[in-house]
């Protein structure tokens, strides 16, 4: 019951006590000056990949980064790693950056998509482009989500299987959204904690769809 009755030193120990053995995440802890999306995008990446910082961009001149749709190639399509015979699983966890794939399947957590998704991912990747302390997780994660949705379709078959809900009026519109968020987004696939994730994919794409086209000539 709250009170304002101040509290007794035996409290004041009490709660000291307490709060030694407390392991909820704190995102304030370990930075030095905060922004209000940088909290925030600590929150959503709580436990998540260690940041890498890209303070090595800034010896570069400012000419070579530009955005190259080239270089924000992780993998291929839906359909496409479909044909090749990758199957898609809903992971079960809150982490929605948190992908995995083993043994042909690409197991991906279940993202909510409403009206105010595009501008808070809008927001999250200018805060990472601009800090180049920080890592690009989020930008990752977004030209991730954009590789594999070049569709409707494949917007549909993600729903399918509960790894995308949305509130927009129809998945031509969720495919929209993901297709134009990153357009001018600077961004090396080298630097991303989901390159070493896309390498397996494509290593998988890249034997099961030779052996696929090899089985057809015969």
């Amino acid at each position: 019951m709250p009170t304002d009755e101040p509290l007794t030193k035996s409290d004041m120990n009490r709660l000291g006590s307490s709060m030694e053995h407390t392991n909820t995440f704190d995102p304030f802890s370990d930075v030095g000056g905060l922004h209000c999306f940088d909290v925030f995008r600590r929150s959503l990446l709580r436990s998540g990949p260690k940041p890498v910082s890209r303070m090595w961009l800034k010896k570069r001149s400012n000419a070579i980064r530009v955005a190259d749709k080239r270089r924000q190639q992780f993998v291929h399509s839906i359909s496409e790693l479909r044909e090749a015979g990758v199957k898609f699983k809903k992971r079960k966890t809150d982490r929605f950056w948190d992908i995995k794939f083993k043994n042909g399947i690409l197991r991906t957590p279940c993202l909510l998509i409403h009206d105010r998704t595009m501008s808070l991912f809008l927001n999250l990747i200018a805060f990472e482009q601009c800090h180049l302390d920080c890592s690009n997780d989020i930008t990752s994660y977004v030209i991730f989500m954009d590789n594999l949705i070049n569709s409707h379709e494949d917007v549909g078959y993600l729903h399918y299987f509960g790894i995308i809900e949305h509130w927009l009026g129809s998945d031509a519109e969720v495919a929209d959204l993901f297709n134009c968020l990153c357009q001018e987004v600077v961004f090396d696939i080298g630097n991303s904690y989901l390159s070493h994730l896309s390498e397996d994919v494509n290593r998988y794409y890249n034997h099961r769809w030779n052996a696929w086209r090899a089985a057809l000539k015969h």
